[in-house]
């Protein structure tokens, strides 16, 4: 393999006409690969386990001293990498959160990465900073936050679900105690605050709470009603607990889409509940945030707005590439709370001067300018076609389910699914959660779909997260056959399942 040592002006662009050839000519080829890929018939994954793919991992590894030619890396790309990634733009890819990502929304990541400028200081960004805070202000209006809201962009939800609970901490800290804790760290009593949230919210409330340094036992789960969400009478009684026992609830998590059923919790009647304590509420609408582009199912999110701080991802129901999500506040004044300043950077008197820098209300520094994925995806799509495809995938669920139910093998576990995931599971009398793991397994290692396992009521479950537009019935009549066979096959066969 010959190496030739590439030319500087080949490297960057802009510098050179020789620059910006090289530029064109690296995304023509890497496109070019992602084409042909893309023509093959194939799975949403390999099926290939990681002991298998080392050969590839060292293939891909043959870095020479001089480098090589483009053509000659890509070729390793388009062997060794390509087939073995899990496509989640295949209509039988429907395992996780990952959404397909916009067309628009990846034109846009072209420019994010070629600028490579961070958001951190106007000095850095410059109109990248006024376009993310008017896309911030249109989210604040769709979620009919007043004029005193703000926000900022953020890695997903675990980021934002961290931000909202750090602010609830340090907002108490200071209201009951006038304590700062940027200052002066947790204070003595800190061992007796708590965390309420529903026992299907997301696991980055406990994780939150360890950062914090809470500790996971600061959170107190909150028993479901029979659609998964908080339960109302649990919590009035864990708030009466938390009191008799001295203990100090200073925060709730509302789940507006948990993880597994995408269950909502009642914003509105949590808010007249712990309002009277003082709660800061945290609405985690990761997943169901996107319902607020929804005319039909706008409804769902009632009471939102009157959340202290609320979780979006945009790598979920808005179609973007991942890392993309928000961290709204209600009132901004909050965000002042972890401000720092640092004289390169960030200087105080850059404020009296009205120069904008976002690092003031981010636990991050370096970060992308993400939102231009978003602008570019509502310029092109707009907010009704970003509703007709959330709107589909929701109706889409429930003709899921009416087939699921049709079949005398399975077994739906949320008929009337919330969102756009369905929980289900093959039945057996005898070793069903066994059949379910194998019939994961199999989908998997034979790349026939990618589907999600998870536990529901003690029992071993699969499900459909049905995000892709793209996903028809037909892809779900086969994917429901594959399962029924896998299942007969094993229940037939007489073997003991491990």
């Amino acid at each position: 393999m010959q190496s030739t040592k590439p030319s500087v002006d080949s490297l960057f662009i802009q510098q050179s006409q020789l620059g910006r050839e090289s530029f064109q000519a690296a995304l023509y080829t890497s496109i070019d690969s992602l084409l042909a890929e893309w023509q093959t018939s194939r799975g949403p994954y390999s099926g290939i386990l990681p002991g298998k793919l080392a050969t590839h991992v060292e293939s891909l590894f043959q870095i020479q001293p001089a480098g090589e030619s483009i053509e000659s890396v890509f070729q390793d790309i388009k062997n060794h990498l390509l087939p073995h990634l899990v496509d989640v733009s295949h209509p039988k890819c429907l395992a996780h959160l990952h959404c397909p990502p916009l067309i628009p929304a990846l034109a846009a990541e072209v420019i994010v990465s070629s600028f490579n400028q961070s958001m951190d200081s106007f000095d850095q960004s410059g109109i990248a900073s006024l376009v993310e805070e008017e896309i911030l202000k249109w989210l604040c209006e769709k979620f009919s936050y007043g004029e005193r809201a703000d926000g900022t962009f953020t890695s997903g939800g675990t980021q934002s679900n961290y931000m909202g609970l750090l602010l609830a901490r340090d907002a108490f800290c200071e209201n009951t105690w006038q304590w700062n804790v940027q200052q002066k760290g947790l204070p003595s009593e800190a061992n007796r605050m708590r965390i309420l949230c529903s026992k299907n919210a997301h696991f980055t409330v406990k994780k939150s709470a360890s950062q914090l340094g809470l500790g996971e036992q600061a959170v107190v789960l909150v028993e479901t009603d029979e659609h998964h969400r908080m339960d109302l009478h649990d919590l009035q009684k864990k708030l009466m607990e938390l009191k008799e026992q001295d203990l100090l609830p200073f925060a709730v998590v509302a789940t507006c889409g948990t993880t597994d059923f995408g269950s909502i919790d009642p914003v509105r009647d949590i808010y007249d509940m712990v309002k009277p304590f003082g709660l800061w509420i945290h609405a985690d609408a990761a997943y169901g945030g996107a319902l607020v582009l929804s005319k039909t199912f706008r409804g769902k999110l009632d009471g939102i707005e009157l959340a202290d701080s609320i979780t979006i991802d945009f790598h979920k129901q808005f179609y973007q590439p991942i890392s993309c999500g928000a961290f709204l506040l209600k009132d901004k004044r909050h965000f002042g709370l972890i401000d720092y300043h640092a004289d390169y950077l960030n200087p105080k008197e850059d404020e009296l001067e009205g120069i904008l820098h976002l690092v003031n209300k981010s636990v991050q520094t370096t970060r992308r300018f993400d939102a231009l994925k978003l602008l570019l995806s509502l310029r092109m799509i707009g907010e009704e076609g970003f509703a007709s495809i959330i709107d589909h995938t929701i109706h889409f669920a429930k003709d899921v389910t009416t087939l699921i139910e049709k079949n005398e093998h399975l077994e739906v576990i949320n008929p009337d699914p919330e969102i756009n995931a369905v929980v289900f599971r093959f039945m057996d009398d005898h070793q069903a959660d066994d059949i379910n793991k194998i019939i994961h397994r199999t989908l998997f290692q034979t790349g026939t779909a990618v589907v999600a396992k998870t536990v529901a009521n003690g029992q071993t479950c699969l499900k459909f997260t049905l995000l892709n537009p793209r996903t028809t019935i037909t892809h779900i009549e086969e994917i429901l056959s594959d399962i029924v066979d896998i299942g007969i096959a094993h229940i037939q066969s007489g073997r003991v399942l491990r």
